[in-house]
Formats: C-alpha cells, structure tokens, sequence
C-alpha cells in the first residue's frame, strides 16, 4: 500500500499521535506526515504510505491555509488559549479597519522568532521541553513567507476575530496573532486553528480516522488513498518507454539526448514508466548530458535489460 490519506485531524491529538493510531489500524509501520499540527489545531494531515514517505523531504508545493480564531486583550506563555494567561489589557477603541490595515503590512517574506512552545531545536534542544522547565531562551528569527492575511470576521465588543491565513511551511499562525496583538498594542491569544489547505490538497477530500478504520476493517482503504504522482502533478513529466524504464528502475543515468522533445529548460521532473506509471522525481544534469534520479517513490525491482 503506497500513497497519500488526507486526514482531517481532530483536536487533541497531536500529529505523531494520528500516526500510531494509523499504524495499528493499517498494521503497517511505514508512515510519515507533512506539516505538524498542534493538538489544538484540526484540519488537513497529509499521511504518507509505504514508500510514498520517501517524498515528504521533496513536495513541490509547501503552501498551507488556516482559519484562525483569535481574542484581544490577552498574552499568554503558548500565543494561545491553552496556555497560563501573562497579561491583560483592554482593546477598547480597536476597529476592524485598523486591523486590516495592519494585515496589510505583515505579507510577504518576513522575520518570525519561533515561539517558546515549538519543536524547533536550540543547542540541541526541543524550544517546548525548556519551556516546560519555565525557562526561556534566545531564539533566531526565521525567514517566513505570509501569502495573505484576511480578517473573516471581528466582534469589537467581545475582541474576538477569525483570520484566513495563506502561508508557506515553518510558519507559525500563532505566532502572527501575537504579533498583530502586539503591534496593537494590546496582545492577542489564538482560540482555535483549522488547516484548510495543505500541499496542494484541500479540506474537502480529507477523511477522519473512524473512517479509515472503517474502510480498513472491510479491505477499502485504497479507495481513498491518493496516488503519490498527484503530489508532483505541477511538474513537467517525462514518459519512459519500456526499455528506458527497466534502465531507469535499476539505476541507470539516461542520456538526455534520449529523452528529445520531453528536456525543457526545466530542471526538475515527474517520471512515469511503463507499465508503472508514476517512478518519481528526477533532475537534469545538463553538465553531464543526463536525468539524475532525485527520488523513487515505487518499489523498487531487479529487471534484466536487455541492451
């Protein structure tokens, strides 16, 4: 079994969480995701299959959405509800159209520091774990990208608000409401967090685990695994013949001279074979004359060749 189930991850459980349950219930250990998910946070969970893990270092596509809700007048040691309340502050005079203009400024590659409760690493350390301790470190900013920020919905009154966040990997939502509740001057706690968009693949085609034990239980669950090529599907493809696919499974660099009218200026690619369909990624090697292997993504096979 090799390909993609899109979960609709629910609150409380964390991403690791989600696949030991997965393991039990497909019986099989090879399982990987893409993008962690707080436990608080629900929504779209692409998990890998088999030997579909071996493209979670390589998607084309990092984009993710969120629906985010926030509340004014509150910090907090997490930038959310969860966490031990710092301080509060009243938001009276605060409008809509002030935060739009805000959101307006904050798009764009920009400087993020990781919030003390993340995975990310300091001198070897999980940022969580130290937190846990009651300590707090240095952190580096980060390089982010913020596709689009747009308030949904703002309730001057209660200070409670809904943003729909377009962003790339390694961005921390709630760590853009804190910001904007600090640039108002007032602070901000994200409530509640759903993943709409992830990889390229939407909330609407994503299934929860009861379902999957459900197909599992009656030998189903490849009716809703998603094949892996879909992932690579805005590469440009190149199509193996036969032969050229029974040298490329066993390793063979072929010549891009062979490869005529499928080399674009491109310089990565999605390989189909025949029969196999999709093999995996390659790139060019324009200096030796060659596609190089970047990834297969099948199983692999010892063919003899005939040359």
């Amino acid at each position: 079994m090799n390909g993609i189930l899109l979960i609709d991850k629910p609150a409380g459980w964390t991403s690791f969480d989600v696949i030991g349950k997965l393991r039990g219930i497909l019986h099989m250990k090879r399982l990987g995701h893409a993008g962690t998910l707080d436990p608080m946070a629900t929504g779209v969970l692409p998990v890998f299959v088999g030997y579909a893990t071996k493209a979670c270092g390589i998607l084309p596509d990092d984009t993710k959405a969120y629906s985010a809700g926030f509340r004014l007048g509150l910090t907090s040691d997490t930038q959310d509800n969860t966490g031990e309340i710092l301080e509060t502050h009243d938001f009276a005079g605060v409008t809509e159209a002030q935060i739009r203009e805000l959101l307006a400024g904050m798009t764009g590659e920009i400087e993020q520091i990781p919030p003390m409760y993340s995975a990310v690493k300091v001198d070897g350390k999980k940022l969580y774990e130290l937190a846990r301790q009651g300590k707090t470190v240095e952190r580096q900013a980060r390089r982010v990208r913020i596709d689009a920020l747009k308030l949904t919905a703002f309730d001057p009154v209660t200070g409670e608000g809904v943003l729909d966040i377009t962003c790339g990997s390694g961005t921390y939502v709630r760590t853009i409401l804190h910001d904007l509740g600090q640039t108002l001057g007032c602070g901000a706690v994200m409530t509640h967090l759903r993943r709409t968009v992830s990889n390229g693949f939407a909330i609407d085609r994503c299934v929860t685990l009861e379902t999957v034990q459900t197909l599992a239980e009656e030998d189903r669950v490849g009716e809703v695994l998603i094949p892996i090529g879909e992932v690579f599907a805005s590469l440009p493809q190149i199509r193996l013949s036969e032969k050229q696919t029974a040298l490329y499974r066993n390793g063979v660099k072929l010549g891009l001279s062979y490869l005529k009218g499928q080399i674009t200026q491109a310089e990565r690619y999605a390989v189909y074979g025949k029969p196999f369909g999709f093999l995996g990624t390659a790139v060019t090697d324009r200096e030796q004359g060659v596609l190089r292997i970047e990834r297969n993504l099948c199983e692999p096979v010892n063919q003899e060749v005939n040359t």
